[in-house]
C-alpha cells in the first residue's frame, strides 16, 4: 500500500514522501495516528494544497521540542524496583514507567514517545531515547535500583554495584591464616 507521509517517520521517510508499506502497518499505525494518508490522486492534490501549512506546523512543533530538549537531554530519573541479589529485576521497566518518571521530573512525556530498543531487566544505569518530536530525540538515563540509597551509589559508581558481604573478607583472611599454620609455613619461619 502506498501512503503519503504527513510527518517524519523513523526509517521510513520525511514529510511528503510517497512510500510503499505493508497494508497492516498503514492500517494499524500510520493512518490511525494521522502520520500518513493513502496515496490516492485526491489525497495527493489535497496534500499539495496544504503542504506549506503542514510543513509550517511541523517546523513550529520542532522548534518547541528543541527548546524543551535542552532541559530534558541528560535528565536522570530514579526507578525503584525489586530485584535479586545478582541485579536481575522481578519483572521489567516499561515505557510507561519511564514516561511517569520523566513527567514526575516536570516534563510531560507520553509513553509512546519513549523508545526502548530492548527491555530493561537489570539494575543499573540505562540510557533511554525519548522522541519529543519525530526529528528531536533526547537521551534520558534511567537509574534502576532497589532503594534510593542504592540509586545514589549507582550514580556515583556509574552502574550497578553488587553488595559484598562484610563478613566474607575476615573469613577469607582467617582461612588463609589457618592454611599457613597447618602447612607450617608462617611468616616467621619463612624469614629464618
Amino acid at each position: 500500500m502506498e501512503v503519503i507521509l504527513l510527518q517524519r517517520v523513523e526509517k521510513l521517510g520525511h514529510i511528503g514522501d510517497v512510500v510503499s508499506v505493508k497494508a497492516g502497518f498503514a492500517r494499524n499505525f500510520l493512518l490511525p495516528q494521522k502520520k500518513a494518508l493513502r496515496a490516492t490522486d485526491e489525497n495527493k492534490k489535497r496534500f499539495e494544497a496544504q503542504r506549506a501549512q503542514i510543513e509550517a506546523n511541523n517546523l513550529k512543533l520542532k522548534e518547541e521540542a528543541q527548546k524543551v530538549s535542552a532541559k530534558v537531554d541528560g535528565l536522570k530519573i530514579v526507578l525503584i524496583r525489586q530485584a535479586s541479589e545478582t541485579g536481575i529485576l522481578f519483572g521489567s521497566v516499561s515505557t510507561r514507567d519511564i514516561a511517569e518518571g520523566v513527567t514526575a521530573a516536570g516534563f510531560t512525556v507520553e509513553r509512546r514517545q519513549v523508545v526502548l530498543d530492548k527491555p530493561i531487566k537489570t539494575l543499573g544505569l540505562h540510557p533511554v531515547r525519548v522522541a519529543l518530536h519525530p526529528e528531536v530525540v533526547v537521551t534520558v538515563t534511567a537509574n534502576v535500583a532497589k532503594s534510593e540509597d542504592e540509586a545514589a551509589i549507582q550514580e556515583k559508581a556509574g552502574g550497578f554495584v553488587a553488595k559484598t558481604d562484610e563478613d566474607a573478607t575476615p573469613d577469607l583472611d582467617k582461612l588463609l591464616a589457618e592454611a599457613e599454620e597447618a602447612s607450617g609455613t608462617s611468616g616467621e619461619a619463612a624469614e629464618a
